[in-house]
């Protein structure tokens, strides 16, 4: 069992004791463990194994000896016990925004509600409404969330599929009887939300592929079994196929299982062009009495197909007929950024608000990441939930990082900011006096999303007209499969984050990868800087750099269009420039 299904358990056994009403202290001893290993960045099974667990701050005795239960068994006693003690459909309740322990306990307890079903007909039938706490308000919104989940049922973040996809591509690769291997689809294009996964192995022995793969530990269940395609169900919930082809097959079913459709069609049509038939297993002579066959060229890989189409390689990121076949015939595809590109971060935040990780053990990840520089940006007070920060505290930050900043000396450095909030009428959560001391800002919304289009346009752009904001935030405020962006016109807040030269950011963190890569190449027209951030809460958070470039890299963006691959001293130049020239506006 992974680190993370450990956590996922731990996380439902304090949802349950909630809905319990046990004692508070030892719920908090439950959250406390689950923020230990998130951030523990160690061998975890070996830990376990070693009977080290209480090693990690945060995790006692009662804890450890469950989580050692459930890393070695595959089970926990305690809690199925637990479990046994609900209804098992109560637990989709916490699937819904807005529904807590306490309520779904209020339903419970008051209406017998123990699954979606019950409380849809139970709000339906205006008995929700009537509950003290509830209202009809509530009862709608309740409504309007069933909906929500509906619509994305079956769909995933990319990080949750990247768990499940890199295991099984991992194990894959290490069986004797693969030649080759690769996770295809929506994966390999790095979408922000996929419904399936697609792996494609190459080997002499289909059998015995197809056997370890549909056995797999991952592997809920066997949908369907062939010699060559195989279906299963993944214990999160996903579908997983495989696709055994030969070695010279391959080339073409990875291409086949990568593009979209769309993409896949303008292959074809450009293979027809040749009089050729391009599938998933080979390139074949057509006779349509149009045109005549050209000699079929060696395919040994991908690239070898795109040169035969008269195409220059199109990364797979790319892969979505938005252009790419043009820009590849006429050989002026970008040359993507890499991870590697990054010499620093910004927007990060610590424990001095919302995150999970000191302001120390935040500098000393990033310095072991081989990054230049790190910024960071707690919330501001407006944030009273993720304990926004005010005027004093951010002074005592802004001397705490003063001081690493001379302790730790040349080479590195941690740069002041915050994450002020965008307030309803466009103005800052703090005085251009305070944010004048710091060395940038990222201004965001956090409150108040119903605004109209043109409300939250003009909120927006006026913030951003605003010299000591640096870069905006998450632009659209989606969280993934769980909330929409807001009513936006974002090709006129893109105009004027040029007019100011404001970068703009796209948000690694996996449920929101905002900037979606869609809107990057009008932001790249118009000459607005991209910077890529985590927007970690931990050092852990630090890996969502990862899905930034991803979609970084599905939005076309080179190292050039991306502020943060600067070195130390020109990322230094480039944030006083944006200073100044904001200022003359």
């Amino acid at each position: 069992m992974t680190k993370e299904e450990v956590i996922n358990t731990l996380e439902a056994i304090a949802r349950l004791l909630e809905l319990k009403g046990e004692n508070p202290f030892k719920i908090r001893a439950y959250g406390n463990a689950i923020r230990a290993l998130e951030t523990y960045s160690g061998h975890f099974e070996s830990l376990v194994q070693e009977g080290r667990l209480q090693e990690i701050p945060g995790i006692g005795q009662a804890i450890s000896d469950k989580i050692t239960e459930l890393v070695t068994t595959g089970h926990l006693g305690y809690y199925e016990a637990l479990k046994a003690e609900f209804p098992a459909g109560i637990f989709e309740l916490f699937e819904l925004i807005g529904l807590g322990p306490k309520k779904i306990r209020a339903l419970y307890d008051q209406l017998g509600v123990a699954s979606i079903a019950d409380l849809e007909t139970a709000c339906k039938e205006g008995k929700v409404a009537t509950l003290a706490g509830f209202g009809e308000k509530t009862a709608v919104n309740i409504l309007h969330a069933i909906e929500e989940r509906q619509s994305v049922a079956g769909s995933f973040l990319l990080s949750t599929a990247s768990i499940a996809a890199e295991i099984l591509y991992s194990d894959l690769r290490q069986h004797p009887d693969v030649d080759q291997v690769a996770v295809g689809g929506s994966y390999r294009r790095r979408k922000e939300i996929l419904h399936d996964l697609d792996f494609v192995v190459a080997s002499r022995e289909p059998a015995e592929i197809t056997s370890f793969f549909t056995t797999h530990p991952l592997v809920e269940s066997i949908m369907v079994s062939g010699a060559t395609k195989s279906s299963v169900r993944l214990k999160n919930g996903m579908q997983a196929d495989l696709r055994v082809v030969s070695n010279a097959e391959y080339p073409f079913a990875l291409n086949y299982f990568t593009g979209s459709k769309e993409h896949n069609i303008a292959l074809r049509g450009r293979a027809l062009q040749r009089g050729w038939s391009l599938n998933e297993y080979r390139l074949s002579p057509v006779e349509n009495g149009r045109v005549k066959p050209q000699p079929i060229p060696e395919i040994v890989q991908e690239s070898d197909l795109y040169r035969a189409l008269g195409l220059d390689y199109v990364e797979p990121e790319m892969r979505e007929n938005v252009g790419e076949i043009a820009a590849a015939e006429a050989h002026t595809l970008p040359r993507l950024i890499e991870l590697e590109n990054l010499r620093g971060t910004f927007h990060n935040h610590t424990t001095a608000s919302d995150g999970r990780s000191t302001l120390e053990e935040m500098v000393s990840a990033a310095r072991d990441l081989g990054l230049q520089y790190l910024g960071i940006a707690d919330h501001s007070k407006a944030s009273f939930q993720a304990h926004g920060l005010d005027e004093a505290r951010l002074a005592a930050q802004l001397d705490e990082i003063a001081r690493l900043n001379a302790e730790i000396g040349g080479g590195f450095r941690i740069f002041s900011g915050i994450e002020v909030d965008i307030l309803k009428d466009g103005t800052l959560d703090f005085s251009d006096e305070i944010l004048s001391r710091l060395d940038y800002a990222v201004a965001s919304v956090h409150s108040v999303f119903n605004l109209s289009e043109a409300e939250m346009t003009q909120r927006i752009i006026r913030a951003i007209r605003n010299p000591y904001v640096t870069f905006l935030g998450h632009p659209t405020g989606r969280l993934l499969l769980t909330r929409k962006e807001y009513a936006l016109n974002l090709p006129a807040v893109i105009e004027a984050a040029a007019e100011t030269g404001t970068w703009i950011e796209l948000n690694g963190s996996p449920q929101r990868l905002d900037l979606d890569w869609r809107w990057w190449p009008l932001a790249k027209e118009k000459g607005v800087r991209c910077v890529i951030t985590p927007d970690a809460h931990d050092t852990a958070g630090f890996h969502h750099l990862w899905f930034g470039i991803a979609a970084a890299r599905k939005g076309g963006l080179t190292k050039a269009d991306v502020v943060n691959t600067l070195p130390l001293a020109k990322i230094e130049a480039a944030l006083k420039e944006k200073r100044t020239r904001a200022g003359k506006i």
